[in-house]
């Protein structure tokens, strides 16, 4: 069975839409604490990355909450005395450049091209030196308060939602319950039950939804959500 070729622009496409789809795009994250999401991606040798590389590592850190801004590929892992953690998944990049070719004419052309290559982030890997990990952004109480339709809405969802100081959202298939951070850690309420709404999808994979309470989540949010 012929191997399906790799196409990066496909990959690429795919992984930024995935995000956006997600409901947190890999440019904005909605709340405080985790990985330090604001950081421009890095090479292992401080250089910083370009173009849609940034949006798909930036991607990547967010989904996984690193913290560290560094990537490199596995032999310059083992170059800095460092190994990768056994079962860690790598990140896809892509390298943008030209080659000669002579066209039918004889004549030299540059070529475009795009390639692809695996990196792991810094926090994937063991034995690094020191200033190649950051230590997480700690959660920040801004002070956003719950909005009493919203919380009626979930509660009466039947979903069993946990919120702790833990800076990840989440649904735990084998417990089945939704873990979320505390409202007050969000920029905005709106970012809160987006997110949860976001987790309750997962949720309802399990628990089949009517259809009738997702035109009432955005029926509500019509409203609620456009808020500054």
């Amino acid at each position: 069975m012929t191997k399906e070729k790799f196409d990066v622009y496909t990959h690429v496409t795919n992984q930024i839409v995935a995000q956006i789809e997600a409901g947190t795009p890999p440019w904005r994250k909605p709340w405080t604490g985790g990985g330090v999401s604001v950081s421009l991606p890095e090479r292992f040798n401080g250089e910083a990355y370009r173009g849609i590389n940034i949006l798909m590592l930036w991607a990547t850190a967010m989904t996984k909450d690193y913290s560290s801004a560094r990537w490199m590929t596995f032999n310059q892992a083992k170059q800095l005395g460092g190994h990768v953690r056994k079962g860690e998944k790598s990140a896809t990049v892509v390298k943008y450049g030209t080659v000669e070719r002579e066209d039918e004419n004889g004549e030299e052309r540059q070529i475009p091209y795009a390639r692809a290559y695996r990196v792991f982030n810094a926090d994937q890997i063991e034995g690094l030196p020191p200033e190649f990990y950051i230590q997480p952004d700690p959660p920040r109480d801004l002070g956003t308060v719950a909005d009493p339709a919203f919380e009626a809405f979930f509660a009466a969802s039947g979903a069993q939602i946990d919120s702790t100081k833990e800076p990840r959202a989440y649904y735990n298939i084998k417990t089945d319950r939704i873990h979320m951070p505390p409202i007050a850690t969000f920029h905005r309420a709106a970012g809160y039950y987006g997110t949860l709404a976001h987790e309750l999808t997962h949720n309802a994979d399990v628990r089949i939804m009517p259809r009738f309470c997702w035109r009432l989540l955005f029926s509500l949010g019509s409203s609620r959500f456009q808020a500054a």
